[in-house]
């Protein structure tokens, strides 16, 4: 499955519960890390979501988004997008 899941604007406890639930079953979890700038580092983002996090900037989103696609259709893989993802 294929996690779309906005962040929220300050910290890594405005993510939803349901979004940090999905996050702690992925295998693999992507933050969008070019359009928008989160207030906190990457490694609280780590910490509290008990995942580590690979940073996606704008060259992996726009040439190299197979890669973060492959295998969504048998492995849990979460997008993670500063606020609100379809704003």
């Amino acid at each position: 499955m294929f996690y779309v899941i906005g962040l929220g604007l300050a910290d890594e406890r405005d993510i939803t519960v349901k979004g940090l639930e999905a996050v702690r079953r992925c295998e693999r979890v992507y933050l969008e890390a070019y359009t928008s700038i989160l207030m906190v580092e990457k490694e609280k983002l780590e910490e509290y979501y008990q995942r580590p996090v690979i940073l996606a900037d704008r060259e992996m989103v726009e040439t190299e988004s197979d890669r973060i696609l492959q295998d969504a259709g048998t492995k849990d893989v979460a997008f993670l997008v500063v606020g609100d993802p379809y704003g």
